[in-house]
Parts: structure tokens; C-alpha cells; sequence
């Protein structure tokens, strides 16, 4: 047994809402681990798995849906977290810190939110109930924070900020100095390498508005987290990267395994796993392989030893691939797993590319447990593929997608709406190309573009465009601010392209499931459009039963054409 460290600090390590619940923690199973095996006593928590707040978050979008028209939806969830996080921080801001301004101000601001993203008004009474369900939010969140604050006593208190997470860590550390200023309060997550980049004009305007936060660690935590405990770094220095230790990062074939100990594992269908870190490609809307560094992998043999050695200790035959992209090292991690007589199934981000649209080579990945692939299709224009750098052709989307359903793998396609210059033409081959492709999808997902300040490979081109979409003394409100670009197609444009595309895939029956019963729904669909179809979700909540239908599929090769459409083809 590990001799805990003789300062006898415990460390407690949070994940708050809204973070959707699909995965244990990893971020925080992973550090804890890390820091266990050098002797520190570490709790990990996840508050998105308790009731209360489940509840929170499912009132929260039902009073959204009675107040907005169905036709003003689009991708309801996705673009309502962007609602719900923005309230929840300038809720925060307005009713917990001395800065929060003229009441009038906040109120308008909160219609603006539902304005400039349902396209839609809300009236005094519907603002008012609206706002009552985050007020509640935050009385039942200060009950959960002093309830383990006391019941865990931490020297230390360590939380996850992610997108959805950062107005509740804020007001956590908040409280968590006014009731205890001598516990120690650190803050790291991806919050740092994507919406709020030390880079950001936000990001000191964050550290300075946040004085019950003590250490603020951009990047990779592990090292940066234990020289922190060892007092390394001066009290003076709030905000940690890995300049402040010279860039050492971790061996990635060196790291253990996550300890899930603390979790109730019955409340996650998945498991998470990964082979790599980063992405080696660029496209142009996305700021991954800018945030991350260079592109790493495990070997797969440690990948594979890995997922059997988690298997053993949790039960779990599913899980959700952490890598940016899978292509890289899908074909020798079906064939170790084939030759390891193993059934595991594994959802993972894919790439359009040469070897997706062969046939051959998605069974080979249905029979090693590829259980769904996460396709960026992002459109069915080729002139709108060009700009975006994707450096794909629509007939590969298509072969593609075909290949994978063809094995009976479950297509989840992510399509991104009003991409710069865009035009109604554009918008148009991709509503095509879903009426083409309807019956080989499992799922479709759109997004509105987004564009942020740093960290897109096109963010010098369009900087002279950018705007800021809310009134200046939203700032203060929001700390985070949110950019828009000013150029065609309007963002009044591109939601009401999204608002169309969701109804398009409604007509064509081709689903977007975020509930148990939609996903179950979904699955039916799928076995009735494919005899190869993988497991239904629902059938791998039993971990008592081994399931081993990847040994049994039967090899379909269908007609699929390849050929490229005209003009360069890179990949």
C-alpha cells in the first residue's frame, strides 16, 4: 500500500454541473491516481449524476420548450447548454459578487441569450420562471458544496471548469473561501484550451475577478498539480501552464489507468478509453491540434492490455474513445482485439477518408468492437469542403457512410451550419445529401458555426470581422464573452439554416436521440435498416452478460462507388 504523504493534506477533485454524465470523470480519476501513487489522500466526486440537479437541468429545458415554438428548436440541447451556462454565470455574477449592476440590465440580458439564440422573445413572467429554476440551481448547489466540504474536510479542493461547468466552480471556490478561506482552491479543465484560452482577451480579465480562486493550472494538470503540492511555485503566481515547467509533459505509454473507485459506475453506459492525444489534421472551425501540441500515440498491444485490464476491474464491454480521431490506429486495434479473441465495443470520432469508404476494412472494425463512428461530414457542398480544409470529397462522405452502416456500425454525422460564405446553394447539396444518405444514419447532429477568438487555423482572416454579440456590461456578467464574425451568412442566416436542416431530418425520419427511450428508438430503427446492426445501447446494461455478436456478423460487401469528384483530392 502507498504511504500517504506526511503533510496529510487531502485533496477533494469535483466535476459540477452540467457536464453530461456519459463517462466517469476522467479528468479527475486520472489525477487522482496520479497523485495517489506519490502519496496524497484524493476524493474524486461528480455532482452531475445526483438527482437533484439532473432534475434541475431536465426543468431548465422543459420551461424552455413551453415558452419557445417547436419551429425555433434546431439542435434544442446543444445550442440550449450555450443559454444555460451563460445564465448560470451571469446568475452567479449578478446575485453572488459585488459587480453585478442595474437589475434591468441582467433581465435584458437574459432575453438577449434566448433572443439571439432561439430567436425568440420571453415576456416578464416567462423571464421570472426561467430564472427561478437557476436560483434554485444554486440553492440546492450550496447545500451539495457544504454537505462535502464537511463530510470530506479537504486541505485542498480541486474542480473540473468545462464549458458548462465554470459558473458553478466559480460560485463553489466563492463559497468555499467564505466558509473555509483555509482551504486551499485550484481550477483547471478544458475551459482553457477552448473557450476561455490564456490567449483570450477574457482570460486576465477571468484571473482578476476571481479572488477565492488561489492557482489556476492551464494544460495538462498531473506534473503541474504535484509541484504545486510539493510548493514549488511562488504563493504569488495564480496561473500555472507548462512554461512554469518548461514544458514537460507526461510519456503517454507511462500513464495508469484512471481509478473509478469513488464513482457509482451503474449510473454511466460508457466507460472512457483512449489510444492517443491531439489531432493531425487542421480543419479551419476547429482548434483541437492547436490547443493540444503535437499528435501522440500509445502502442496499440498497451491500448488493448489496457481496455482488458479495465474491463477486469469495472465490467464495462462499452466505451467511448477520448481521441480527437481514430483512423490512425482503428485497423491494428481491430485486428490485436480480433487476435485477442476479445469483445469489446468502442465509440469513437472518425475522418472521412480512403479506408472508411472500404467495405473491407469497416468489417474488419465491426468484427474488433467498432461500435460507432463520430463522422465530421460537416457539408454536402464541395466548394464549402474546400474552404473548410477538410481536404474530403462529398462522394467519400457518402461511401463512407455507406461502408460503416453496411457493417452494421452505428453513424453518428456532425454537420456544421453557416460556415463563412455559405451560401442557400451550399445549404441546399447538404439537405440533398441527407435525402441520399437517410437510411445509413444513425444519427445526425448540427451546429451552428462558432468562431473564437484564438486557436482556429483561419482566426488572422477573420479577425477583421469579429464582433462582440452582446452589450458591453455583458462582460461583467459573463466574464467568457462571446464572438460572432460579421460577415455572410448573418447569424440570424445560419440559425434559421439550422432551424430547417433539424426539420429536413424529422421528415426523412433520421434521428437525433438525447433520452433512453429516443436511443432506444434509434436502435430499433437501426436493426430494421441493417442485419449487421450492433448491439442496441439498452442490451449492455446488464454487465452480467458478456455480449459477443462482433464474433457472429456476417460479411456484406455491397456495390459502393468511390470515385472522387473532380478536382484535388488530399487525403
Amino acid at each position: 500500500m502507498t504511504k500517504k504523504n506526511s503533510d496529510g493534506k487531502k485533496i477533494l477533485l469535483g466535476l459540477l454541473p452540467f457536464w453530461t454524465p456519459m463517462i466517469p470523470p476522467q479528468g479527475s480519476a486520472q489525477l487522482k491516481v496520479f497523485l495517489e501513487k506519490r502519496g496524497y489522500d484524493v476524493k474524486t466526486v461528480d455532482a452531475n449524476v445526483t438527482a437533484v440537479f439532473k432534475d434541475i437541468y431536465q426543468r431548465y429545458f422543459n420551461t424552455l420548450k413551453r415558452f419557445v415554438p417547436e419551429s425555433n428548436w434546431g439542435n434544442f440541447y446543444n445550442i440550449g447548454h450555450d443559454v444555460l451556462r451563460n445564465h448560470m454565470m451571469a446568475h452567479f455574477n449578478f446575485n453572488h459578487t459585488d459587480r453585478g449592476g442595474d437589475r434591468k440590465d441582467y433581465d435584458e440580458l437574459i432575453k438577449l441569450l434566448i433572443a439571439n439564440t432561439y430567436f425568440w422573445s420571453l415576456d416578464e413572467y416567462q423571464l421570472s420562471e426561467l430564472d427561478t429554476v437557476i436560483k434554485t440551481f444554486y440553492i440546492e448547489l450550496e447545500r451539495y458544496i457544504l454537505d462535502l466540504l464537511e463530510r470530506e474536510t479537504p486541505a485542498i479542493l480541486g474542480l473540473s471548469a468545462h464549458l458548462g461547468t465554470l459558473g458553478a466552480c466559480m460560485f463553489a471556490f466563492k463559497l468555499t473561501k467564505e466558509r473555509y478561506p483555509h482551504i486551499t482552491t485550484v481550477v483547471g479543465g478544458s475551459i482553457f484550451s477552448g473557450e476561455l484560452p490564456a490567449a483570450s482577451p477574457d482570460f486576465n480579465f477571468f484571473v482578476e475577478k476571481t479572488p477565492f480562486i488561489d492557482r489556476v493550472i492551464v494544460g495538462e494538470g498531473e506534473n503541474l498539480f504535484l509541484k504545486l503540492l510539493k510548493g514549488e511555485f511562488p504563493v504569488s503566481r495564480k496561473v500555472l501552464t507548462s512554461k512554469d515547467i518548461n514544458g514537460e509533459r507526461l510519456d503517454i505509454a507511462a500513464i495508469d489507468l484512471p481509478d473509478l473507485s469513488d464513482f457509482d459506475l451503474e449510473r454511466y453506459p460508457f466507460n472512457g478509453a483512449y489510444v492517443s492525444k491531439s489531432c493531425p489534421h487542421k480543419c479551419r472551425f476547429c482548434s483541437v491540434a492547436g490547443f493540444f501540441g503535437e499528435y501522440r500515440e500509445k502502442s496499440v498491444k498497451q491500448a488493448v492490455d489496457q481496455l482488458a485490464e479495465l474491463y477486469e476491474r469495472y465490467g464495462f464491454q462499452l466505451y467511448h474513445l477520448l481521441d480527437s480521431l481514430t483512423n490512425p490506429f482503428i485497423d491494428e486495434l481491430a485486428r490485436e482485439l480480433i487476435h485477442r479473441d476479445m469483445s469489446v465495443y468502442m465509440d469513437g470520432y472518425m475522418r472521412v477518408s480512403d479506408d472508411v469508404c472500404n467495405p473491407e476494412k469497416t468489417f474488419l472494425w465491426r468484427r474488433g468492437g467498432l461500435y460507432r463512428a463520430r463522422l465530421g461530414i460537416e457539408t454536402g457542398s464541395p466548394r464549402l469542403l474546400k474552404a473548410m480544409g477538410k481536404e474530403i470529397t462529398v462522394e467519400q462522405s457518402r461511401a463512407a457512410i455507406g461502408s460503416l452502416a453496411n457493417a452494421g456500425i452505428k453513424t453518428t454525422t456532425y454537420f456544421v451550419i453557416g460556415f463563412p460564405g455559405e451560401t442557400e446553394s451550399d445549404f441546399s447539396q447538404t439537405l440533398d445529401f441527407l435525402e441520399e444518405m437517410k437510411d445509413n444514419i444513425w444519427e445526425v447532429e448540427c451546429n451552428p458555426f462558432y468562431y473564437y477568438y484564438v486557436g482556429q487555423p483561419d482566426n488572422d482572416k477573420w479577425a477583421p470581422s469579429r464582433k462582440l454579440l452582446y452589450p458591453g456590461y455583458a462582460k461583467e456578467l459573463l466574464i467568457s464573452q462571446t464572438w460572432i464574425l460579421d460577415c455572410p451568412p448573418s447569424r440570424e442566416e445560419r440559425f434559421d439554416r439550422m432551424f430547417r436542416f433539424v426539420g429536413h431530418c424529422k421528415k426523412l425520419g433520421i434521428p437525433n436521440p438525447y433520452s433512453t427511450e429516443e436511443i432506444y428508438e434509434a436502435d430499433e430503427r437501426w436493426k430494421s435498416l441493417h442485419p449487421n446492426a450492433v448491439p442496441g445501447l439498452i442490451e449492455f446494461g446488464n454487465n452480467s452478460i458478456y455480449i459477443e455478436d462482433n464474433k457472429k456478423v456476417k460479411k456484406l460487401i455491397p456495390a459502393l462507388e468511390t470515385h472522387r469528384d473532380d478536382g484535388d483530392f488530399m487525403i
